[in-house]
């Protein structure tokens, strides 16, 4: 029974093992997948995603502050096709919220008398007096200072009212005469409204298809993780069992058969010299030597002591 029991226990503590290198590795993997596929941008591919947001304006496939869903899957497979870099939608609208805050951020400082933007360098032109003062109230537009805004123009196209309504002719004429973008005035732009007009986008076309959206992945990963945590629970519980059972089975053996026991029976024994005497002593120290010896009939015993002491 006790053998039966630590047989028992030794599998179990490898099928744990096994199972716990699994769990641990596959708990590693999405950190290295987030690292490769962490967006690093340029001015260049900022460039690249803010072409592809115009050409989808210019097709009217953004509406209320927002592209479709269609959109954005042509717009990551069309910057994957451009670039080599495969970063999901969820990277390019963080980019896109990003270019929107800058966007208004420009938009508002242009609309202060002492700024001019320079469409050919696209650095914003004011007194350092100027500078100064804006700064002072606004400290986001420090970094407009020395490095402007190069795409401010796609910036328009892309975030103004006529491009939200579907419409693109975003030029018309100063009191000059001169050609002038016509931007969205940045108070009217929401935050949530790109959020709350994407959600809809994403029903409507999540109705349309049977692939699994990522909310579900997520959902099943965790339940699989819980399962296998599950399974480790019980493993663990049972090896617990398993441990006592054989603590008892143990505790069993040592009543039946005493040290006591053994050397009464060592005593009776002829032919004991006092060497193997002396050994047999320290050899009914172990249990499993205390239940042989005593299963042991007639002359066997003393063979078996014999062979041990030898050993």
């Amino acid at each position: 029974m006790a053998n039966y029991l630590q047989r028992h226990c030794e599998s179990l503590r490898a099928f744990l093992k096994v199972m716990s290198s699994r769990v641990t590795r596959s708990r590693r993997e999405p950190p290295q997948q987030d690292d490769q596929a962490r967006a690093r941008w340029t001015t260049s591919l900022t460039k690249i995603l803010a072409d592809l947001m115009i050409h989808q304006v210019q097709k009217g496939n953004r509406q209320k502050n927002s592209f479709s869903k269609k959109a954005w899957r042509y717009i990551s497979d069309e910057f994957y096709k451009k670039t080599g870099l495969k970063w999901d939608k969820e990277q390019l609208k963080n980019r896109y919220a990003v270019l929107r805050r800058q966007y208004v951020t420009v938009k508002s400082l242009l609309d202060q008398s002492d700024f001019s933007w320079d469409e050919f360098t696209g650095t914003i032109i004011a007194k350092d007096e100027a500078w100064t003062e804006y700064i002072r109230g606004h400290p986001d537009a420090e970094t407009l200072k020395n490095s402007g805004c190069p795409i401010y123009k796609e910036l328009c196209l892309i975030f103004s009212e006529s491009a939200a309504n579907g419409k693109h002719d975003l030029f018309a004429e100063d009191e000059r005469g001169s050609p002038s973008i016509q931007c969205a005035d940045p108070s009217s732009m929401h935050p949530e409204s790109m959020s709350d007009s994407d959600e809809v986008d994403d029903i409507i076309d999540d109705q349309k298809t049977t692939q699994p959206t990522t909310p579900c992945s997520t959902a099943n990963r965790k339940r699989g993780r819980k399962g296998m945590d599950d399974v480790i629970a019980g493993a663990i519980m049972e090896m617990a069992a398993a441990s006592k059972l054989r603590t008892a089975a143990m505790l069993q053996c040592n009543a039946r058969h005493t040290i006591a026991d053994c050397i009464r029976e060592l005593d009776e024994m002829q032919g004991v010299d006092e060497k193997v005497y002396l050994a047999a002593l320290d050899l009914f120290n172990k249990p499993n030597a205390r239940e042989i010896f005593l299963s042991l009939k007639g002359d066997k015993r003393l063979i078996w002591l014999r062979n041990k002491c030898a050993a």
